[in-house]
């Protein structure tokens, strides 16, 4: 089968994704007998399905509790109303689905066999896809597998299907796209092991969501359906995609360099030796994103609760140090997992295509805990300069999908972490971690308030808590920015994290810092604006950086403002009014949600 240029690709799925006018190809408009009679034309229509890659903008600034934006989100701070649904249950979305279907309807009119499988296993692919995007949104939705024509009132007024019938076609979908889809490794385009990857994904996350939700109505995603649903069966699933993937795609962690970490997002090209699917861009057809300006120019930031995950270059726990609450700076960053200072702006950060390191801007942070992911020469800092690739799919969260499935299996092994998350470590020079100390010695400060927060009473009384603690642990301080936490905190049942305080550096008062580590002042922190002397920049309280306790303390995001969480109701989205009402009540409302319509 011809294979597709891959510059001639970039070029292509970019415009699509950019472009406002996507039909291209009206359907009603085609004649199915001459227009898919050829691979050129699957080609071209199929291109159309990379508009459904995810926005880079919700992985650099995803959202959740441990990463920052300038301002919080309605979902993080709990305040979403009956239309937050509608950005997501919108028609755009649903018409990607009815052109999927369209070429699987009439794939069959082309000759060419290999052509004709290769774009069924795209097509296959992208609506499994799309369908995980609306269960991880929606929970239950209606399954179309036929084009549905505006006159189908019967198909257009169903009711929707239940998680596990989504979940199994899903399921089915993917294997489909597996056996049809090359097995190369083309980080542009999706192969077998992209469909591999995204089993992997999808399973985990369905099998711990009906774990960690057992007993509350959003199993079943609405009150008519009251199954209860296998999630052992999904996270045996889980397992086998990612070990399948382990061990037969051919892929391996990138280690190359000093920082190999920091280098694997610090790239035009993907790495494609760990990297399974990306976006990727180009200043020469001035296709970006703001992935570098968000660092620099925006009041971003991790929060101290991140930061303090990071271990010591011993393997011992950073919040085991005595007096971690108040260590400043330059002692936060001494002796940690070589990924924080390769995630975050530590002391003698030096950018890409620098000579020197510079202070940290305060300023420009909400926290102090700046992110360098993604992050390359200062040529690209300007506001729409970015042109790193920004990975979709990559090695690493299948080794962490394969280690949380196990554990919570209960069939764990030694030599399941060996294979997995100790590969991670070796990469950063961690030490491994070992089964039966977790279990022995759970991290107990990451199931408190004052520490991470996990409170679920499944995870509490889990006989593999100590593991899955860690493995949690390595699953976010590998992944941090890649647009996977908030889906975790949703399906791991953790939702009260977003009521938690948001944090960052702490100062124990009035007077000079070094942020560089050269025993030079940076910064002055003082109640009035005075001069601090050359190359230091005067912090005035509660107007330049804001502390906990005013003249001292951590610094603290969006004070005064509450943030709440309602544990029946924020896990999934609301089903829009004008479609419940358009369907006359067939699609029911999911938990929580008032509409005020009598169906």
């Amino acid at each position: 089968m011809k294979r597709i240029n891959i510059l001639t690709l970039l070029a292509v799925v970019v415009l699509y994704t950019t472009s406002c006018n996507m039909d291209l190809y009206p359907e009603d408009q085609l004649s199915t007998a001459t227009f898919f009679t050829s691979e050129t034309a699957l080609h071209e229509y199929s291109n159309y399905f990379y508009r459904m890659m995810p926005d880079p903008e919700t992985m650099y600034a995803e959202e959740g509790e441990h990463f920052l934006a300038p301002v919080p989100s309605d979902l993080v701070r709990g305040i979403r109303d009956i239309h937050s649904g509608e950005a997501y249950w919108k028609k755009d979305a649903w018409r990607n689905l009815r052109k999927i279907n369209y070429l699987l309807a009439n794939a069959g009119q082309c000759d060419n066999a290999d052509a004709r499988d290769h774009y069924r296993g795209v097509a296959y692919f992208f609506r499994a896809y799309f369908y995980f995007d609306m269960l991880r949104h929606f929970g239950a939705v209606p399954w179309y597998d036929q084009p549905i024509n505006a006159d189908d009132t019967e198909a257009l007024n169903r009711p929707r299907d239940s998680r596990e019938v989504v979940i199994r076609h899903i399921i089915t979908d993917l294997d489909s796209a597996f056996v049809l889809l090359p097995d190369m490794h083309t980080p542009y385009e999706v192969n077998a092991w992209t469909a591999l990857a995204l089993k992997s994904r999808a399973c985990l996350f369905e099998g711990t969501f009906r774990k960690y939700h057992a007993g509350t109505t959003f199993n079943g995603g609405s009150d008519i359906y009251s199954e209860q649903l296998p999630w052992d069966d999904l996270l045996k699933q889980a397992a086998d995609a990612s070990l399948k993937l382990m061990q037969e795609g051919g892929y391996s962690l990138y280690t190359t360099g000093t920082e190999p970490y920091r280098d694997l997002f610090a790239t035009t090209v993907p790495r494609d030796e760990e990297v399974i699917w990306a976006r990727s861009y180009s200043k020469d057809l001035d296709i970006k994103h703001n992935a570098q300006a968000w660092s620099v120019a925006r009041q971003t930031g991790f929060t101290k609760r991140h930061a303090d995950l990071y271990l010591m270059t011993d393997g011992s726990r950073f919040t085991d140090q005595s007096g971690f609450a108040t260590m400043t700076y330059l002692d936060v960053f001494a002796n940690r997992d070589p990924r924080m200072a390769q995630t975050m702006h530590g002391p003698g950060y030096i950018q890409k295509g620098a000579e020197k390191s510079y202070a940290v801007n305060l300023q420009m942070s909400v926290t102090g805990y700046k992110y360098i992911k993604y992050i390359m020469e200062s040529t690209y800092n300007n506001w729409g300069g970015s042109v790193t690739s920004i990975p979709i799919f990559r090695l690493a969260e299948v080794y962490l999908n394969y280690a949380e499935a196990k554990a919570e299996l209960g069939s764990l092994t030694q030599a399941d972490l060996d294979m997995s998350v100790n590969r991670l470590r070796d990469r950063v020079g961690m030490p491994h971690l070992s089964l039966s100390d977790a279990n022995a010695n759970p991290d107990l400060s990451m199931t408190t308030a004052g520490g991470y927060g996990f409170a679920s009473p499944v995870l509490q009384s889990h006989p593999n808590k100590g593991v899955l603690l860690e493995i949690r642990r390595e699953r976010m301080v590998e992944t941090p920015l890649e647009g996977l936490h908030l889906w975790d905190v949703l399906r791991w049942r953790e939702g009260q994290l977003f009521t938690l305080d948001r944090r960052g550096l702490y100062f124990p008062g009035e007077g000079k810092y070094d942020l560089t580590g050269d025993g030079k002042a940076n910064i002055l922190l003082s109640p009035i604006k005075k001069s601090g002397g050359i190359g230091v920049t005067c912090l005035v309280f509660d107007q330049d950086i804001i502390l906990s306790e005013g003249t001292s303390g951590n610094m603290v995001a969006y004070k005064d403002m509450v943030m709440q969480w309602n544990e029946q109701r924020d896990y999934l989205w609301p089903i829009p009014v004008t479609d419940r009402t358009m369907t006359l009540g067939a699609l029911k409302q999911n938990p929580g949600w008032i509409d005020n319509i009598d169906f």
